[in-house]
């Protein structure tokens, strides 16, 4: 047996707070789907081409069909992808102003083939206007490679962002501005510099709502009591409620800090997942509106990682709404 210190370093978990993928070695992945879908939908509406004989549009992205997947393993990215694509156009003849309509059909892109490689068809309806037909199948197809171009490279930049997470073996170094793909293999390269490590990540904006048969006084304190706070999430809890106070729920599975409270109005804390890139929190802000009978609870959560956008929806819908509406109904027959 190694010794302290003396083992492989990528098992060593003490370099990261949370043992979190030690070096990048073990093998994590992110679900791309819906933000594909997102991004395949607004890299491909709207494009337009024109011609000597009248000007096309894609009009309406009919179908996007398929699944995305981006795995690490060992720092390496891989990916998946498998989309089946209708997109509607609608073409106008320049001198009679005539309207025409057609489809573009992509049966299969995936990381098998090439994006110039990738068969794309073009139809229009019956009748007149072949020519909008051809400007269609020459230029517009240009087009939609240079979209589906876009999505790709997306994908493999801005959704990866923070899945090769700093070590202690990377202080000192930052990840270089040349990213070298290989097929569907990205691999990030390290330099030397004077600068930390600095990893920005895609995010996204949470809104929720939720009706509480509960004064917003007593809501309130839910969120701000230990004692009310280990009752819903049935764990013990860590809650030191006042501004700079620390926050920890669910085994510390969500640690976090108040940072404003004004009872019994608003709460905002800064609020991470475990498994979360290290240090990076989403702001969260609980404004309470009393509503006579009951309260209506809005949330909003900022600065939440793109892949975790449903888990985190999960989370506050399954563990927060659902248990304290639980909590509710049981203090309503304890006052019986």
């Amino acid at each position: 047996m190694a010794k302290w210190g003396q083992g492989d370093p990528r098992w060593i978990v003490e370099e990261r707070a949370d043992a979190t993928n030690v070096n990048n070695w073990h093998w994590t992945e992110r679900d791309a789907t819906s933000w594909s879908r997102r991004k395949l939908r607004a890299v491909l509406a709207g494009l337009a081409v024109e011609g000597a004989a009248g000007r096309c549009e894609v009009r309406d992205v009919k179908q996007v069909d398929g699944e995305a997947s981006c795995t690490c393993r060992r720092g390496r990215l891989f990916f998946f992808y498998d989309w089946r694509i209708r997109l509607a156009w609608t073409g106008t003849m320049k001198e009679s102003g005539e309207k025409h309509k057609g489809y573009v059909e992509i049966p299969s892109l995936s990381e098998e083939n090439e994006v110039d490689d990738t068969e794309i068809n073009i139809s229009k309806k019956k009748g007149e206007g072949d020519v909008l037909k051809d400007l269609m199948k020459t230029e517009g197809t240009v087009k939609v490679r240079e979209a589906l171009k876009e999505y790709l490279k997306a994908l493999k930049t801005d959704f990866t962002l923070g899945m090769i997470l700093p070590t202690k073996s990377t202080v000192g170094q930052e990840l270089a501005v040349e990213r070298k793909l290989n097929g569907s293999t990205m691999q990030f390269v390290l330099q030397d510099s004077v600068s930390p490590v600095g990893i920005k990540i895609p995010t996204v904006k949470i809104l929720m709502k939720e009706m509480f048969a509960s004064s917003a006084e007593e809501l309130y304190s839910i969120f701000t009591t230990k004692e009310l706070v280990q009752k819903f999430s049935k764990c013990p809890a860590l809650i030191d409620a006042e501004k700079g106070g620390r926050l920890q729920l669910f085994n510390g599975c969500v640690t976090g800090e108040y940072v404003e409270l004004l009872p019994p109005q608003r709460i905002v804390m800064k609020w991470r997942c475990r498994n979360w890139p290290d240090e990076h929190y989403a702001t969260v802000a609980l404004n309470f509106k009393d509503m006579a009978t009951q309260t209506e609870l809005q949330l909003e959560l900022k600065g939440v990682p793109v892949c975790n956008e449903a888990d985190t929806r999960q989370c506050w819908q399954k563990q927060y709404f659902e248990e304290i509406h639980i909590l509710l109904q049981q203090s309503e027959v304890n006052t019986k």
